[in-house]
């Protein structure tokens, strides 16, 4: 029996919960060079990487578990609402 599908599926998760985790890495370079939300910029990848750590512990390594998809959902929404601040604040 292949697995390719459920592959697929773990991949195209994973790449979802990095695309945020990038973006808030470039925030903290744009934090350390404008002086602007440095505390947040510092403090959200720590919050991202403990988020899904305790979640992919809860749902025991299951990428489809809700809480995991809670948490991709959840950084995308910080991830918009952090670029809608900067764009604003422009």
């Amino acid at each position: 029996m292949s697995h390719a599908p459920e592959r697929q599926l773990a991949g195209g998760r994973v790449a979802l919960a990095a695309i945020p985790f990038l973006g808030s890495i470039g925030l903290l370079g744009f934090a350390v060079q404008t002086g602007a939300l440095v505390t947040f910029a510092i403090f959200w990848p720590l919050i991202q990487v403990a988020g899904y750590a305790i979640s992919l512990k809860v749902a025991q390594g299951d990428l489809a578990h809700p809480m995991v998809n809670a948490q991709i959902a959840l950084h995308w929404l910080m991830l918009v609402l952090v670029i809608a601040l900067v764009v604003r604040a422009t």
